[in-house]
């Protein structure tokens, strides 16, 4: 294996902020804080709820609990008139940095070394884990929301619908 964990990691989740960043370039502001109903998220709430688990998760990953006290998750929920599109950008981008510096600094003899999330103690390893399933639980989330804003304006974020055999023929590197 020439990929270290930690290597591979980090890729995926460059991988899933790409994914991200790429369906929320594609809205409008009004799309970017549009709900469909009144019990759904808009792409805005996710954004909020994921930067704020991002810093709260990776800031001193290594040696604090990853709920950090000053984190209120259930305002992540809420969107107030403080939480502009530029705002709520610069949060996400706050977080994933915070998520690349702590991968950085890990190496893959550190998977087997405790964490603690919510005063559970778990390893490295499964933290790490966890945070990667919900990010593309969320990414999903935006992709899908975008999409369905975009419609037939969309533009797809893989290999479109019909066009696989092309690509089977001419791989390229897609998102």
């Amino acid at each position: 294996m020439t990929e270290s964990y930690v290597q591979l990691l980090t890729r995926e989740f460059k991988r899933l902020k790409s994914l991200g960043d790429a369906a929320m370039a594609q809205l409008s502001d009004g799309q970017f804080f549009a709900t469909t109903s009144a019990s759904d998220n808009s792409v805005a709430v996710i954004v909020k709820h994921v930067g704020g688990n991002l810093v709260s998760r990776w800031t001193d990953f290594l040696t604090s609990d990853g709920e950090k006290p000053g984190r209120n998750r259930d305002t992540e929920f809420q969107i107030t008139a403080d939480d502009t599109r530029e705002e709520l950008g610069r949060l996400w981008a706050r977080g994933w940095t915070a998520l690349f510096d702590a991968l950085a600094a890990l190496q893959d003899s550190d998977m087997a070394r405790s964490v603690t999330i919510r005063g559970e103690s778990l390893t490295v390893l499964q933290a790490v884990n966890r945070q990667l399933t919900h990010y593309a639980y969320h990414v999903g989330q935006i992709v899908y929301v975008a999409k369905h804003h975009r419609g037939a304006d969309w533009r797809s974020l893989s290999i479109p619908i019909g066009r696989s055999a092309e690509f089977n023929r001419n791989p390229a590197p897609y998102v």
